[in-house]
């Protein structure tokens, strides 16, 4: 897990501003990811503290941290200063928009808002993607509405849209009760890509970034925190070592990798 910084996140543009710098970070730290995460540029502790309670020990409100993260991660993307979503893993990934051309790029696919339809993908899966296309941003109870899936599978479909750059946040929208829905929209209208680079050329970008916030890694760091096999991810850092772009030491018989 890399090291809190010293200077706290306190506005939405500053949180823009870190995103940028990181390229790719996580909402909130998870267990063996290397990826720096938002909670913790805002709140300088690794530990997640959610919810201030009252002396029962009964929910009051969330605490003026989780507060800033829990709005800026709908209001990143709605505003266009972060791409946000599950689009490396099971966890909320935010995502520099100078990155997203390197991430597309491993799709396979051409950069077009239609470009889904040269996927693999599920009949409920498509369906949701055109849905979306032909609609404009849409809730989950939206889509469910339009295309009459149930909940469970059109929230699985989502997700893995969401894995396949397909789909992506596009911000917030209220709720006539309970907690507000986020909308998703098609990520390559959301966020035009322009040319997009070879598929090796992106991955070394993306590897080169990992190294750069999160300092020494091994193969299995990599793959985790971008969502790649591990043979992609050891063979994109030797390449990395190859052109004197990373260097690499043994540690207990692991291979580490950190920038050259």
């Amino acid at each position: 897990m890399t090291a809190a910084p010293t200077r706290k996140l306190t506005t939405i543009r500053g949180a823009s501003r870190w995103v940028d710098r990181q390229g790719v970070a996580a909402l909130f730290p998870v267990s063996d990811l290397v990826l720096p995460s938002l909670w913790e540029a805002v709140s300088g502790e690794v530990g997640v503290e959610w919810a201030v309670r009252d002396d029962d020990g009964a929910y009051v409100s969330f605490t003026p941290e989780m507060a800033r993260c829990w709005s800026w991660k709908d209001e990143l993307p709605a505003n266009g200063l972060a791409c946000v979503g599950k689009h490396l893993g099971r966890w909320s990934a935010l995502v520099a928009p100078r990155l997203l051309p390197e991430l597309y790029a491993l799709t396979g696919r051409t950069g077009r808002p239609d470009d889904f339809r040269e996927a693999e993908l599920t009949p409920l899966q498509r369906e949701l993607a055109e849905a979306v296309l032909e609609h404009g941003p849409a809730t989950a109870p939206e889509l469910r509405a339009l295309v009459g899936g149930e909940r469970r599978p059109v929230a699985a479909a989502i997700a893995v849209l969401q894995r396949a750059f397909v789909l992506t946040n596009a911000g917030p929208v209220e709720q006539s009760s309970g907690w507000g829905a986020i909308s998703v929209d098609v990520l390559a209208r959301r966020w035009p890509l322009g040319a997009l680079p070879p598929a090796d050329e992106a991955r070394r970008r993306l590897a080169s970034c990992v190294l750069e916030t999160s300092g020494e890694v091994s193969a299995a760091d990599l793959a985790g925190a971008l969502g790649w096999r591990m043979t992609q991810a050891r063979h994109t850092l030797m390449e990395l070592a190859d052109r004197t772009l990373a260097k690499t030491r043994q540690a207990d018989g692991l291979l580490l990798w950190k920038r050259a």
